[in-house]
């Protein structure tokens, strides 16, 4: 967890290369709290509804897609239909828990691999995410 800092969002979107507009800053308002979060994109939507913040679902994907590619947040894949968008772009892994589909950190010096097989010719290791899929006992 980070230090509840809140940052400037005209200046995180500025930094990062993107213009200030209404649907950007309520989505860095509600994302860049201070706070480490993991929420899925119709999370993402919920929430600014709740905040009567009108911004339609394709907005908020195409946004949080501008946002990790400026490198303002970390895309988590857990399969094909689901994917989170991590604001702790730090080195790090997952726990998921597939009963509540809650994701949590895992520092990156508490996984160890031991070896990684060769990668293909023409491509280079870009890097390791490691999701460790828990459940709850009964």
């Amino acid at each position: 967890m980070k230090d509840n800092f809140q940052p400037d969002i005209e200046e995180l979107l500025r930094k990062s290369g993107l213009r200030m507009t209404r649907q950007r800053q309520a989505l860095a308002t509600l994302l860049f709290d201070g706070t480490d979060k993991h929420m899925t994109a119709e999370q993402v939507h919920a929430a600014l509804k709740k905040r009567r913040a009108e911004v339609s679902l394709a907005t908020v994907y195409n946004t949080l897609h501008q946002f990790t590619d400026a490198g303002m947040l970390r895309e988590v894949v857990l399969d094909s239909s689901r994917v989170y968008f991590d604001t702790n772009i730090d080195a790090h892994h997952h726990f998921y828990d597939e009963r509540n589909g809650h994701l949590i950190d895992i520092p990156s010096h508490a996984v160890q691999i031991s070896r990684l097989p060769k990668v293909p010719d023409g491509t280079r290791l870009d890097g390791v995410d490691v999701v460790i899929r828990v459940r709850a006992e009964d």
